[in-house]
């Protein structure tokens, strides 16, 4: 049954495409003629249709309740706390400090005029970082102050809080948090210049030169391209940096030949270090290879951090005795007060005055090596005193035969004056003890994974 009413329709289907293919002008008129009357029926009904001007008119009137409307004057305002962080001036009084931070309260200016917490911390101090939080009428609302302190791994917290009509000091104590980061940059003029192009602190500058002084002469060996990437520590305190910490690791490339560095606490020496016995300087932390070779020698190339040599170990025309004359020390510029700091571990022969050194210091060293630290204008050590490698032993003045402040530096071997550059450059170094090998190798490419890093950021910002 189903077959036969498929096979009816199909041939009603032929027929009709035959149809319509031999009158198509017929279904023309047929389809015309549909819309035309559809049209005309509809336009027939909507003549039948009001029109809209006879229609009546009538008004409805309903009563509507007003919104509710806010009252301010029963209700407090939207309170809003407003943030903002400078540091300290030494020029800073109470008003100036807090307009920087747009502040506008003249009770919270007086409270910080007369608390002596406040007075001692943030007036007349520079780099004190502070926070403030106002109000949205610019009032105080809480002032904090951070800064870190010599106690290692700590910093300081002053918060100074609204408390009604008055306000509340406190002062808290709490942990530094270390964070690393990544630099690189390229020499073309100076170091100190290339760091601050890198936005690198004068502090991790200085580490530098330090770490590799007894492989660069910084002072006469840098050539423009030299580059250097570095990883350093930042303390933070409450998530703001306080302060530069430690180079973690260094490479530095100097007339094509490349240097790497990394800080390494060695396990049994800091055990050693720790125990009441504990005496050798050696026994600490310092800078190695990435091959575990240590940097730590046992002399410093300069008495004086990082300073310019204003007179090295040659013939000169002395400026006192106005002739020509061999100069058996180097002389390394410095203002009065810089620190001075004995260049091996040893022990004080003499402290005092002595002739055109004016205040002089002599410490004796292993072997037949002495150093000679003069015109001080301060002695910290006294005769027979054992001093540490990098200790301070005086501060740098101009006693004596000197004409401005500076630090004359000798070393002698023997009793006869060596330059003091090559010395520092001879002396020994110390490998890492075997014990501990498979902990620097391991920590070693961490290092090179990051120095790595480092180094592609100066490629990055470069193009």
């Amino acid at each position: 049954m189903i077959k036969q009413i498929i096979a009816i329709g199909q041939a009603v289907s032929r027929t009709a495409t035959h149809w319509l293919q031999q009158h198509p002008k017929r279904l023309t008129a047929a389809v015309a003629a549909l819309l035309l009357s559809a049209g005309g029926g509809a336009f027939a009904v909507a003549s039948l249709g009001p029109d809209a001007a006879d229609l009546p008119v009538r008004d409805i009137l309903e009563t509507v309740q007003p919104l509710a409307v806010f009252d301010y004057s029963r209700e407090a305002a939207p309170v809003y706390v407003l943030y903002r962080t400078d540091s300290t001036r030494a020029s800073d009084t109470a008003d100036t400090l807090l307009k920087r931070l747009g502040i506008d309260d003249e009770p919270a200016a007086a409270y910080l005029r007369s608390d002596d917490n406040a007075r001692q911390i943030l007036l007349g101090r520079s780099g004190r970082q502070v926070t403030a939080e106002a109000l949205n009428d610019q009032r105080l609302n809480k002032l904090t102050a951070r800064w870190s302190t010599d106690d290692e791994g700590q910093f300081k917290r002053l918060v100074i809080e609204r408390k009604g009509d008055g306000f509340t000091t406190r002062l808290e104590t709490a942990a530094l948090r270390a964070s690393s980061q990544l630099a690189s940059g390229t020499i073309q003029s100076s170091l100190f210049a290339a760091t601050d192009e890198a936005k690198i602190p004068d502090t991790v500058a200085v580490q530098l030169a330090e770490i590799f002084s007894g492989d660069i002469d910084f002072r006469r060996e840098l050539r423009k391209g030299d580059r250097f990437s570095v990883v350093y520590e930042t303390l933070e305190g409450d998530g703001e940096p306080l302060r530069t910490g430690r180079v973690l690791s260094a490479e530095f490339v100097n007339a094509g030949k490349s240097y790497q560095a990394m800080w390494f606490d060695e396990p049994v020496a800091r055990q050693a270090a720790d125990s009441p016995q504990a005496g050798n300087p050696s026994s600490k932390g310092g800078y190695y290879t990435l091959d575990g070779q240590s940097l730590r020698r046992a002399f410093l190339s300069s008495p004086v951090a990082f300073s310019r040599i204003s007179s090295g170990f040659a013939m000169r025309f002395h400026p006192v005795l106005k002739q020509m004359r061999a100069h058996l020390g180097t002389d390394f510029a410095a203002s009065t007060g810089t620190p001075a700091r004995t260049v091996g571990d040893g022990l004080v022969t003499f402290s005092g005055v002595q002739n055109g050194y004016g205040n002089v210091v002599f410490i004796k060293h292993r072997g037949d090596t002495e150093t000679v630290y003069a015109h001080l204008s301060k002695l910290l050590v006294k005769r027979g005193d054992r001093v540490s490698q990098g200790q301070t032993i005086g501060l740098v003045g101009s006693t004596g035969w000197a004409t401005g402040p500076h630090l004359h530096f000798e070393v002698r071997n023997n009793g006869v004056q060596q330059d003091p550059m090559k010395v520092a450059q001879k002396s020994d170094t110390v490998p890492v003890t075997a014990a501990v090998k498979p902990v620097f190798d391991k920590l070693a490419q961490q290092a090179r994974v990051a120095l790595a890093a480092a180094a592609s950021m100066e490629v990055t910002s470069a193009q």
